[in-house]
């Protein structure tokens, strides 16, 4: 494995004529496509990618497919399904390197109940696939879906640092309940979106590593920077975290191994 090997655990790709939900979050009026991350990859000495599933197209999850067919060694992917998915849908999926999916709830004004029998059956299909569940919710969140993933015995990956509440930030329920999870084992974190958490953000990844060692964190981009765009270049991910982390061999891992480990095997 090379020292400097880089994998980005957060992206998205899409294009314009890509189908939205009804009232999306975002509708971006650009493409990203998968050949321009590649190339933004390439600029940037990334050697691998993760494409998280994006809520303005809900499932429909044609591009990211088309996107792991195109590069099948540099890239995985997270989808967005429906709860009721059936497990020779989700094996499917896993042979074209699907590897979890997300719950798209933030900016619901109420969150799904997950502890319905649909969501534990496919959470449990999850298990058995050892895919992982990528909740995309604030951090005040965390506390009321944590403890039925947890259950379900699946693998967990939370991005942006936990999103803690920007006035209570560490001291937040939603980052004490992230560190409980990631004690019991199955629960990993993206340092990624500081640009999106303001000023506390350096301070929160550095509790993140302090408590859960860089066994358990992934660096991303969170590339385009939707909502963000030509506001970051690429270049300060890689910066922010490198201030982040002082220590070289903990870098190491957060920007590569444990992410190879995580989305693609170790190999």
């Amino acid at each position: 494995m090379p020292d400097n090997l880089k994998i980005d655990a957060h992206v998205h790709v899409f294009t314009t004529d890509m189908p939205l939900i009804d009232n999306p979050r975002h509708a971006p009026t650009y493409s990203f496509t998968h050949e321009q991350l590649i190339a933004t990859l390439d600029a940037n000495g990334v050697a691998r990618a993760v494409i998280a599933a994006a809520s303005p197209w809900g499932d429909y999850n044609d591009y990211m497919l088309a996107a792991l067919r195109a590069h099948p060694k540099r890239l995985r992917a997270t989808a967005i399904v429906k709860p009721t998915v059936d497990r020779f849908a989700l094996e499917a999926m896993s042979r074209e390197g699907f590897i979890g999916i997300r719950l798209p709830f933030i900016g619901l004004p109420q969150l799904p109940d997950i502890t319905t029998f649909d969501y534990r059956a496919l959470f449990r299909r999850l298990a058995d696939l050892d895919w992982h569940v990528h909740p995309h919710v604030n951090g005040d969140d965390l506390p009321k879906i944590l403890p039925t993933l947890e259950a379900a015995g699946v693998k967990i990956v939370v991005d942006h640092l936990g999103r803690p509440n920007p006035q209570t930030g560490i001291n937040s329920d939603g980052f004490k309940a992230l560190l409980r999870s990631i004690d019991k084992g199955r629960t990993w974190v993206k340092v990624s979106g500081g640009y999106r958490l303001g000023p506390a953000s350096m301070d929160t990844a550095r509790e993140l590593l302090r408590v859960a060692g860089p066994d358990r964190l992934v660096w991303a981009s969170d590339c385009p920077f939707v909502g963000h765009e030509n506001q970051f270049p690429y270049q300060a991910t890689i910066d922010w975290l490198n201030e982040c982390v002082p220590d070289a061999s903990a870098r190491a891992k957060i920007f590569g191994e444990t992410a190879l480990k995580l989305y693609f095997g170790g190999a």
